[in-house]
């Protein structure tokens, strides 16, 4: 899988940084994580099909993260055979997209499946799953609904046909059960998945955007191989942070010690900031495994 982030700033652009936009391919289909202005541009700077976007997660319903939404859905929906795309958003998200269709004049050619996930608890909820993957969701704590989101990669088995064969065993059912994880019975002989096969983990991103301090971003961040999470100012703006109900870097950083995460990624940084190095050194300070994104990053997983 591969992350791009296609905007790094908060809430106005600035020449280096557009709003907020984060890319996740994964075995060639695409989510779209918020969708602000400019994101069609960006994608097409970093070379990304837009196309292949199946599924897009709204965090919440402020303008840098959704105002790039129609111009997308309008792409997506000009061509031949347009398909089905799945739009998830915290509880407005219906009220909001239908404001937004209704604001300029096109066909809706687009399949466009929408869904308002609202988790009940602070225990993430799965919102969709496929035999590969699953999505899950939090709440946040922002001025308005907003969500904290997770892709949680599946454990794959995969069978060792060398040591397979060795047992006489073959291609066929027997073999999409031991990578299902069943024994099976072979010749009077039992084999066991352990026998024949290994396991690769999967991996989990969790994504953190605008919020104050609350229980959900720790509960969607733990044992994350990867966080990105939203660092709008260092610790010495901790009251503008409090005023606003976002997050200083030093407070990403303590979560992601607390949660066991691998890896710190921050973005989504006020435009006061010409360059993240003094966010990224405050984060380092409690969480050595920081790094700040820019436009255009890429990282694989």
């Amino acid at each position: 899988m591969q992350l791009t982030f296609l905007g790094t700033g908060a809430m106005v652009p600035t020449k280096d940084r557009n709003v907020q936009g984060i890319y996740l391919d994964y075995e060639g289909e695409g989510i779209l994580i918020d969708c602000g202005e400019g994101t069609q541009r960006q994608m097409s700077i970093a070379g990304i099909n837009r196309l292949k976007i199946k599924k897009i997660l709204i965090t919440h319903w402020h303008g840098d993260h959704v105002a790039g939404l129609i111009g997308l859905i309008q792409t997506l929906g000009n061509t031949d055979e347009p398909g089905t795309v799945r739009l998830y958003g915290p509880e407005g998200t219906k009220h909001y997209l239908g404001h937004l269709l209704n604001s300029c004049s096109f066909d809706l050619r687009l399949d466009l499946e929408v869904k308002e996930v609202i988790p009940k608890s602070d225990t993430p909820l799965i919102f969709y799953e496929n035999d590969r993957y699953a999505l899950q969701a939090v709440n946040l704590k922002h001025t308005i609904p907003c969500l904290g989101y997770a892709f949680v990669e599946k454990d794959q088995r995969k069978v060792n046909m060398a040591k397979a064969k060795k047992l006489g065993l073959k291609e066929g059912p027997l073999i999409g059960r031991l990578q299902r994880g069943e024994a099976v019975l072979h010749e009077q002989k039992r084999i066991t998945p352990s026998m024949v096969t290994t396991t690769r983990h999967g991996k989990k991103i969790a994504f953190v955007l605008d919020t104050e301090p609350c229980a959900g971003m720790h509960t969607i961040a733990r044992e994350a191989d990867l966080l990105i999470a939203e660092a709008t100012y260092e610790s010495s703006l901790d009251e503008k942070a409090e005023q606003y109900k976002h997050l200083t870097a030093q407070i990403v950083a303590q979560v992601a010690g607390q949660e066991g995460v691998k890896k710190l990624i921050l973005t989504h940084f006020s435009q006061r900031y010409k360059t993240a190095e003094d966010i990224e050194a405050d984060a380092k300070k409690i969480f050595p495994e920081t790094t700040c994104a820019h436009d255009f990053l890429q990282v694989k997983l």
